[in-house]
């Protein structure tokens, strides 16, 4: 059997680390909870800049929960909305009419450009392909294999601008245009 004073210091040394487990797992529960779009942490540095919300009235969890977590009650939930909003967009935020239809506008120019560039290296690509018989090279002369490769990666090229042109097309016609109104 152990010396009781030995056994007295190693109960105390237990008792001592329980304590100081317990001390820490009450920490640990303590910190606050955010959830940033579908991720849910504890270690956030600016919360506001990236758009997280406090989760109150959480308990830690193991793993992240497989479908994202709605607010437990509408009134949290409309009371954060109408409270002071972050400086970044918020999804499904309203924006001014004028800065839409600028935003609108710069799109359709880019597309207008990509469409402009894309019809370009078609026209090129055409031209350099001439029916399906381009100019031989040099090597293609010895070595007609080559030959028909260029020409079956030429052919692949005009097909896919022509996916690449015909899609842009769509993404045009799906935009407002310059002067309308927009829809509501």
């Amino acid at each position: 059997m152990p010396h009781p004073v030995l056994l007295a210091s190693s109960l105390r040394r237990r008792v001592r680390l329980l304590a100081l487990g317990a001390w820490l797992a009450g920490a640990a529960a303590a910190q606050p909870i955010y959830r940033c779009g579908n991720e849910f942490t504890n270690v956030v540095v600016d919360p506001e800049r990236r758009g997280c919300r406090l989760i109150q009235g959480t308990q830690p969890v193991a793993r992240a929960p497989s479908a994202p977590v709605e607010p437990a009650s509408p009134a949290r939930s409309a009371g954060a909305a109408s409270g002071p909003r972050a400086s970044g967009p918020v999804a499904g935020a309203r924006v001014d009419p004028a800065q839409q239809r600028a935003r609108d506008a710069d799109a359709r120019q880019i597309l207008e450009a990509e469409l402009r560039k894309a019809q370009a290296r078609h026209a090129e690509l055409l031209r350099e392909y001439n029916r399906g018989e381009p100019e031989r090279r040099a090597d293609e002369t010895r070595n007609p294999q080559r030959y028909q490769d260029r020409v079956a990666e030429m052919k692949a090229s005009i097909e896919r601008l022509e996916a690449d042109m015909a899609g842009i097309r769509r993404e045009l016609a799906r935009q407002p245009q310059a002067g309308a109104a927009p829809l509501r």
